[in-house]
């Protein structure tokens, strides 16, 4: 068995790995892989975060944030009215065990104050009628037999969507390469008491549940719960290798983040947003274009922003993001368009297009600030865009 532990971003960790090692490692899209020398490689991070176990390699991606901002960023990305007594902000060393430490915490706090149950609706083949007859599967099926009776009916059972969530989220965390064993017996335990509610099934859709007075104690639970359903993989094709542990995609983490906080602080001033807008490139609406935010005022767009995770380059920001923005400027007719990056090696940057005038702005979030004063940048940024848009029609308009 092979451990290895890389930073989230940087230089990453010189190890020795087979060729199918190094094969499995890519394939998980986890980290990069490079090779040294024969037998050598360099295994760098990718802004994944986490623990993972794939093939015969346990890997460890730490961050660069601390774990509880982490957690923070994932909660308002996801509109969770998030408590900083969940995870402590600077004290969080190891984000699966911290994970691991809130759910347990949590879900005894929920099940303790009493396990929910509600109606399910069941379908059965029972030697009596109970509930409804389903009559057409009856005659269609059993051809007119009397007995077993095909019947439908509601049962009152912890057997719920609330439930399956929190024991799935257990059993997933209890397999996690590495795990204290006391958060192992402290979530075995929360799955035998759960021990009636079903396994959910791999591959299919998570069930749905709706908040209501009888499941609001389940709240916090139940949102660490979709955090560990959610990132419990990578996206991979079928038949790639099986990775199986804790993955946090810090861009998606970064790009919701300012989706939500940045919706907020325009919409404040003015107008509507719409996340993920759908736009086209050419005239016969052949290429599909998502800008991440579109602000429109007064039914017009007049800003389009971007969210970027990295800037890792040692000059310059990207150039593939530069053209992807330039392309949503010149299909939504504005001659301005907002990069947002998290705070890494550049400052803030205004480019001018050649030939067009297009002013390309980028702007930088540093996540190390405490949530307040992030919001406060963000509502910075918020203004820099209104005062750079081409239309300011008066408030209200």
């Amino acid at each position: 068995m092979t451990t290895i532990e890389v930073p989230e971003s940087g230089y990453g960790a010189e190890v020795d790995l087979t060729v199918h090692q190094a094969a499995m490692l890519t394939t998980s899209k986890i980290v990069s892989v490079a090779p040294i020398e024969a037998g050598r490689w360099l295994v760098t991070g990718t802004g994944k975060v986490g623990v993972a176990q794939i093939d015969d390699i346990t890997l460890r991606v730490t961050p660069k944030l601390p774990i509880g901002r982490i957690f923070y960023l994932l909660g308002f990305g996801r509109r969770f009215d998030w408590r900083d007594d969940l995870v402590p902000y600077e004290t969080a060393t190891d984000l699966v065990h911290i994970l691991a430490d809130a759910f347990v915490r949590q879900a005894d706090r929920a099940l303790g104050r009493g396990v929910i149950q509600g109606y399910v609706e069941r379908d059965d083949e029972l030697a009596v009628v109970r509930g409804r007859m389903r009559y057409r599967e009856q005659v269609t099926r059993r051809f007119g037999q009397i007995t077993p009776l095909l019947v439908r009916y509601d049962d009152f059972t912890i057997d719920v969507a609330e439930n399956q969530l929190i024991r799935a989220a257990a059993k997933i965390l209890r397999t996690v390469p590495g795990l204290d064993p006391i958060f192992t017996r402290k979530l075995r335990a929360i799955m035998q008491r759960l021990d009636d509610v079903s396994d959910l099934i791999p591959g299919q859709p998570l069930p749905n549940w709706r908040a209501s007075r009888r499941n609001a104690h389940y709240d916090t639970v139940l949102w660490f719960a979709s955090m560990v359903l959610k990132h419990r993989s990578v996206d991979l094709p079928a038949g790639a290798v099986e990775v199986n542990g804790f993955i946090i995609d810090m861009a998606t983490v970064f790009e919701d983040f300012v989706t939500a906080a940045l919706t907020d602080s325009l919409e404040k001033i003015d107008g509507r947003v719409r996340p993920q807008d759908p736009q086209t490139l050419d005239l016969t609406d052949t290429v599909k274009m998502a800008p991440d935010l579109v602000w429109y005022r007064g039914g017009r767009p007049i800003a389009v922003i971007d969210a970027k995770y990295k800037v890792e380059k040692v000059a310059g920001y990207p150039n593939a993001d530069l053209y992807q923005m330039l392309a949503y400027c010149t299909a939504l007719g504005l001659p301005v368009g907002h990069l947002v990056y998290a705070k890494g090696n550049e400052a803030e940057q205004q480019l001018i297009v050649r030939g067009s005038g297009v002013q390309l702005h980028a702007h930088a979030l540093d996540l190390e600030l405490m949530p307040a004063h992030l919001l406060a940048q963000v509502d910075d940024v918020a203004t820099k865009i209104l005062d750079a848009s081409p239309l300011t029609p008066a408030v209200g308009s």
